[in-house]
């Protein structure tokens, strides 16, 4: 139970900015005052990026949803035997890669996919170096953790010489998926077959001492607890103050539609109030992250622009096709457009700013 005396001190160590403990974002979180904890979020904001809101021109591909994890969370996955499983081949990226070559300014590609049970990973060592080659000038991010520790176990290598042979190929960053909730009492249900999350995080310590970039995220609103939600960021803050790796920070509220775990424990999707809530917070708590993103897709639009007044300070992109988050019930549209990602920044009261995976500006 948080007493009153502890509510004050975390409200003035927020209001000056200061890092907040345990504790402190639990009683935060108790104290429910989403207006406050919005300014003093939007303070830390403002101190980090002004009044600039980033975002940029990205393409999804999700090469395959066969998948040996097959988590209860997770509605995109499915069995080798499953008539709706598919894999890209080479000649599908290849006709991916010229239908984007046209796209206006595009600076990155996105690419996250299912842990297919039977494709080695020489497989995906040459799409990253078949589109790099097609798209030279294009930033590849790529493969969140699991996939990682996925290769390594496939391939009988280590961590580091999987990401040093990924990267030789062209990767330049890595994705912050697949952390959802790093507590063992929760992915023993959610995700049991999937990295622990000590292996999430030992990938990304050996990804960022190799000079390989990443971001971070969380998934919340399904089984965990806030306790486990607050000890999963301090992680990631403990993580990023010994390595400085992580460039932005993503939430993902579990959508539920579609999903076994949904079914199981009769899940909804959270509400809009605990959406900002949680960015709010995580800009607080996450006080060594330059940017923290309003991934629209997870959140949608109507949202993500109430995140930017919230502590959020990035949109994430244009994406053009998404099938992950859609599998589980997402009704936004796969793709936007710059025109009305600018629209919707301007409207918010900020100056939208095009850039690349690195946060350097275009333009």
């Amino acid at each position: 139970m948080i007493i009153k005396n502890e509510i004050k001190i975390a409200r003035e160590k927020a209001f000056l900015g200061e890092r907040l403990t345990k504790k402190d974002a639990l009683a935060l979180y108790e104290d429910n005052d989403l207006l406050s904890l919005g300014e003093w979020a939007q303070n830390m904001k403002l101190k980090k990026s002004d009044r600039k809101v980033f975002y940029i021109v990205n393409r999804h591909i999700n090469l395959t949803n066969i998948c040996s994890s097959n988590c209860p969370l997770c509605a995109f996955s499915c069995k080798s035997d499953d008539f709706s499983g598919y894999t890209l081949e080479i000649n599908d990226i290849e006709k991916i890669v010229n239908d984007i070559k046209s796209v206006k300014n595009l600076s990155e590609i996105h690419i996250v996919s299912a842990l297919h049970p039977n494709k080695p990973f020489e497989y995906y060592v040459e799409i990253v170096k078949f589109i790099k080659k097609s798209l030279s000038n294009i930033s590849i991010r790529a493969f969140t953790p699991v996939e990682i520790v996925n290769f390594s176990k496939q391939s009988a290598k280590s961590i580091e010489e999987v990401l040093k042979i990924l990267s030789i190929a062209g990767l330049n960053s890595l994705l912050g998926g697949g952390a959802e909730i790093f507590s063992e009492r929760v992915r023993k249900i959610i995700c049991p077959k999937k990295a622990t999350g000590d292996e999430w995080l030992n990938v990304m310590r050996t990804a960022h001492k190799l000079g390989i970039k990443s971001n971070a995220s969380i998934m919340y609103g399904h089984i965990e607890t806030i306790e486990e939600r607050i000890d999963h960021l301090i992680k990631l803050r403990e993580l990023q103050d010994e390595t400085g790796g992580f460039q932005a920070f993503l939430m993902f509220p579990f959508h539920p539609a579609n999903t076994e775990l949904g079914k199981k424990y009769n899940l909804e999707r959270v509400s809009s109030w605990e959406d900002l809530k949680m960015i709010s917070l995580s800009r607080l708590i996450l006080d060594n992250f330059d940017h923290i993103k309003a991934f629209w897709v997870m959140l949608t639009l109507p949202i993500a622009q109430l995140a930017l007044n919230f502590g959020a300070d990035d949109l994430d992109g244009t994406i053009g096709e998404e099938k992950i988050i859609h599998s589980a019930g997402s009704k936004e549209n796969s793709g936007i457009t710059c025109k009305k990602l600018n629209k919707i920044i301007i409207e918010a009261g900020y100056e939208p700013v095009e850039c690349d995976s690195f946060y350097n500006y275009k333009g």
